[in-house]
């Protein structure tokens, strides 16, 4: 194995945590991940490693060398795919918040993958901020403002917010007509995992966000319970509207304060700065962002 292929072989271990997983990504035996590591150690004359039973973890060493071959790498990525004939190959591991593959990816994702043939797709599916490096993510689709300055985002959408109530909640509650007449209504709670907090009602007043926190009997952290529970008319909810379109077509829900409409919700995706030339996840943010359009304007 040379020594391009080496640091590779690190890397990975060193971003998975695991000889086991590293290997599995690269589609190599186990055995020839950890004869590649053990041969660049005793090439090196550092131990780059500390492995225990149950964990893989860089020493001192091991993380100043992985970061020298995170670079290395990555100039060597950047300047293969700057050939026009260049395409992408290997597995692309993207996460993504809650609803949006359903809504958004996963229809679409036949064509993608048969306009790059050499890519293979891994897709997991959550609503906190992973550890890219550690995890072996390459990119990740998320709602709300990006909190990690250690990442690149790059906004890729805002998703329209609309304020829901059932028929029956609204039977034996009224139905509002301004933010400050709120008074014997009830929320449905929203609980983020990546804060643990019941988000406020947002409406916009006068160019202006005003939060609003009514009485609840029941707080959530997954999208289609939240929708579920506003079925049920057990109080307001904010949802992006893409979320309920059926509901509100089918009556099931009714928009309440349209004029005073939460503030859209950004979409971002995010990915580490030494990705961001990185020929996959450079085709994958072209593709992803035209999704988001209007229907009217969304590819096939």
């Amino acid at each position: 194995m040379d020594r391009l292929d080496a640091m590779l072989v690190f890397a990975r271990v060193a971003e998975r945590r695991s000889f086991t997983r590293a290997a599995a990504d690269l589609g190599l035996p186990r055995s020839t991940v950890t004869d590649a590591v053990k041969a660049l150690e005793a090439r090196l004359g550092v131990k780059l490693l500390q492995r225990t039973t149950r964990t893989v973890a860089p020493t001192l060493d091991g993380e100043a060398y992985y970061q020298r071959c995170l670079r290395i790498l990555s100039d060597i990525e950047d300047a293969e795919g700057a050939f026009a004939g260049a395409r992408p190959r290997g597995r692309l591991r993207v996460d993504v918040h809650g609803t949006l593959a359903r809504h958004f990816v996963l229809p679409h994702l036949p064509g993608f993958l048969r306009a790059y043939p050499d890519l293979e797709v891994y897709m997991s599916e959550g609503d906190r901020l992973v550890d890219l490096i550690r995890e072996g993510v390459d990119c990740v689709l998320r709602v709300g403002e990006p909190q990690d300055s250690d990442l690149i985002a790059r906004r890729i959408a805002m998703l329209p917010e609309v304020t829901l109530a059932a028929p029956g909640y609204l039977a034996r509650h009224g139905v509002p007509q301004q933010p400050d007449l709120l008074e014997g209504h009830r929320m449905v709670g929203f609980r983020p995992t990546a804060t643990g907090t019941v988000m406020p009602l947002e409406f916009r007043e006068d160019g202006k966000t005003r939060d609003v926190m009514l009485p609840m009997q029941l707080a959530v952290n997954a999208a289609e319970s939240y929708l579920s529970a506003a079925r049920q008319g057990l109080g307001l909810i904010q949802i992006p509207r893409y979320h309920a379109e059926a509901d509100l077509a089918r009556g099931t829900l009714i928009e309440v304060l349209p004029d005073h409409a939460p503030p859209p919700t950004p979409v971002s995706l995010l990915y580490p700065r030494h990705q961001q030339l990185s020929p996959r996840v450079r085709v994958f943010l072209d593709w992803v962002t035209p999704l988001f359009a209007p229907p009217a304007d969304r590819p096939e």
